[in-house]
């Protein structure tokens, strides 16, 4: 299916070029927040479990993710710090370089899959759509922002995008080789995450193309590139998740349990209730882009006309994906990742075609409007030349269309990522303020080390905590009242559920002067309001009864408030964003006990 094909000599520079670019974009911010860990998932997933492997083996004991990220991270922190004991010693001094090392290997392996993607565009269609899907990518804002922290989204795009790579050499020659590519990526990027298992689909399609090419006489070749292919993708899914099989009673037990979780309603306070299927397409207009995800919509129109077997390869997968997960209870932008490399591809492909198209139907238009034979004659001879002209000025403002809302949020969120986060911002301002040992309040909107005092120290007893901080995630309301005696502990999704009015008494009573308060929090509250009114009214009343003597927030001047939800609130997309974190305020309570 030729395009207006680049020549090598420019592809090259071209693809150093959104590689430099991409991987700039990635790393741009990479330090946001350290050194504390904000994002609950990277605090408590692969960085930690990848450090606590050298202490009890390689067993990771946890499989609601698939451990291949955590176990790169495991060697790649034994290499840098050589070995367990220098590596456990890193984490207890300063945790921070150790995260930065896994978030620049995310970031590493997010461009690692722009090349990849190339790789797969210039063999199933040419250079041109190659370069440009991985340009798509490139500046794509949820692969973008994903690659700043130490999560498995963004680093599973390498192995699921070598899948592709390997489906396409199925398609277009069927060599043993190119399954066996095909069962590598795919068994590794369902290491990597479980949702990757989705490229299964573009295999199967690819060897039944080879099948219906070939007739009977195929068959025998396709059943072994299939055998292998398996066998591959088997080997590869041991070798990246031993202990799938290792401790298979552990592995299934924990896989079924987080399909539970994914399955059930939306139980998070403040989420969206719109449904899946609506909140994954919405999420493509922004963190794809509306021009790419449209694009990808007519790529698939287009390419199921011009060449179905080809359509059967790449149109399928996001089609059963965004069914599959818009059925689950839970949705986030980030989990439609494994589907945005088809959709650049298919977005590429008809940006390019639609440019020479335009550009062909101008040529004949101005070629057929001359009045005699001899400028006929020249006009037919220069349409060629014209055509190319026409083509690339086309092309070019078709590319820019295609790119630029990627590229304004995702250098957009550089700049947000490069600044103080608001908590961090709250913090320098407590330690100048508030006395040591002072009684706190702090919603959950930091991790338990922003309360210590971070001293450098391997002993837990020699970084003491700062203040004396309320356990916030045990709830003393039961039944809506108070009750002083109960101690239950909650989760942070439930932490809204844990407030009334009558807590204010309460830290009062007992000293608790100081109340730090974050959007991420009550923005939840305030979101659904009829499903913890105990907790609109605990607002009410600290606004009502506190003192605000600090605020950060995390707006421009002039801007925001940006309305609460799971992607917005913690991924700064909107322009209105000046730097990172909820908005904070601070209260200082003076009744009771605090009057004095």
């Amino acid at each position: 299916m030729p395009t207006a094909e680049i020549p090598r000599r420019w592809a090259w520079p071209g693809l150093a070029a959104v590689l430099a670019g991409g991987l700039a974009l990635r790393l741009w911010g990479i330090g946001q927040g350290l050194p504390y860990v904000y994002n609950a998932d990277e605090a408590d997933h692969f960085v930690l479990r990848a450090v606590r492997m050298f202490g009890h083996g390689l067993n990771p004991h946890y499989f609601a993710n698939p451990p291949a990220f955590t176990y790169l991270l495991h060697f790649l922190f034994a290499i840098a710090y050589g070995g367990g004991a220098g590596v456990q010693r890193a984490f207890a001094l300063h945790a921070q370089d150790l995260y930065t090392l896994a978030r620049a290997s995310a970031a590493v392996l997010g461009t690692i899959a722009l090349w990849l993607l190339y790789a797969t565009g210039a063999r199933l269609f040419d250079r041109g759509v190659g370069l440009l899907a991985a340009a798509i990518q490139a500046v794509a804002f949820l692969p973008v922002f994903y690659a700043h922290l130490a999560l498995n989204d963004v680093p599973t795009l390498a192995p699921l995008t070598l899948t592709l790579l390997g489906c396409a050499g199925v398609l277009r020659k069927g060599r043993r080789r190119d399954y066996l590519l095909a069962g590598v990526g795919l068994g590794l990027a369902c290491a990597s995450k479980y949702t990757a298992g989705i490229m299964l689909l573009p295999l199967a399609a690819a060897a039944t193309a080879r099948y219906l090419d070939g007739g009977p006489r195929a068959g025998g070749r396709v059943l072994v590139g299939i055998a292998l292919a398996g066998a591959a993708a088997l080997g590869a899914f041991l070798i990246a998740n031993p202990y799938a099989l290792l401790d298979y009673g552990s592995f299934h037990a924990e896989l079924v349990h987080q399909s539970t979780l994914s399955a059930e309603a939306q139980g998070k306070l403040g989420a969206p209730r719109e449904g899946g299927l609506v909140y994954y397409l919405w999420s493509l207009t922004w963190g794809l882009g509306w021009a790419p995800a449209l694009a990808a919509l007519g790529g698939a129109v287009m390419i199921w006309r011009r060449e179905p077997r080809l359509g059967w390869l790449l149109v399928p997968a996001p089609v059963v994906f965004l069914a599959f997960m818009g059925l689950q209870g839970r949705y986030f932008g980030r989990w439609l990742m494994p589907i945005l490399p088809v959709a650049c591809l298919l977005g590429a492909y008809f940006t390019l075609e639609l440019a020479r198209a335009l550009a062909g139907r101008v040529a004949r238009s101005r070629a057929g409007g001359t009045s005699d034979a001899a400028p006929k004659a020249r006009g037919a001879r220069g349409g060629p030349g014209l055509g190319r002209a026409l083509a690339l000025a086309g092309a070019v403002v078709l590319v820019a269309a295609l790119l630029a809302q990627g590229l304004l949020h995702s250098v957009h969120s550089g700049l947000v990522l490069s600044r103080a986060d608001t908590r961090n911002e709250t913090r320098a301002w407590m330690l100048a303020h508030v006395p040591p040992g002072s009684p706190i309040v702090v919603e959950p909107v930091a991790p338990d080390e922003w309360a210590r005092e971070r001293r450098r120290s391997l002993s837990t007893s020699g970084d003491p905590y700062r203040w004396n901080k309320y356990p916030s995630l045990r709830s003393r309301i039961v039944n809506g009242a108070l009750t002083p005696g109960a101690s239950q502990p909650v989760g942070i999704e439930d932490y809204e559920r844990t407030l009334a009015p009558a807590l204010i008494g309460y830290y009062e009573a007992h000293g608790y002067c100081w109340v730090v308060s974050g959007s991420t929090q009550s923005g939840r509250a305030f979101a659904d309001p009829g499903a913890v009114s105990q907790a609109i009214a605990y607002y009410r009343e600290l606004a009502r009864q506190g003192e605000v003597v600090y605020r950060a927030s995390p707006y421009a001047r002039g801007q925001g408030p940006v309305s609460f939800g799971f992607d917005w609130s913690f991924d700064y997309y909107p322009l209105a964003y000046h730097r990172p974190g909820p908005q904070i305020t601070v209260y200082r309570l003076h009744r009771g006990g605090c009057a004095r």
